[in-house]
């Protein structure tokens, strides 16, 4: 599942985001969402999140 629908992610789910450094490789970094920082129900680049660690970046992969 993709992270472009702000209804599909929730606090506590296990998601791979692309953090704003790593925008040009693209490489992702798993976490555990701890908050939801895109207030719009929708996203073309993904849902910009908080994980539980701190690190900010955009849902690209969500993990059920």
């Amino acid at each position: 599942m993709d992270g472009t629908r702000r209804k599909d992610i929730k606090p506590g789910l296990t998601v791979e985001i692309v953090l704003k450094a790593d925008q040009r490789t693209g490489k992702q970094t798993r976490g555990v969402v701890k908050d939801i920082l895109t207030s719009s129900p929708n996203h073309p680049h993904g849902i910009k999140v908080r994980l539980e660690n701190g690190q900010v970046g955009r849902v690209k992969v969500i993990h059920t």
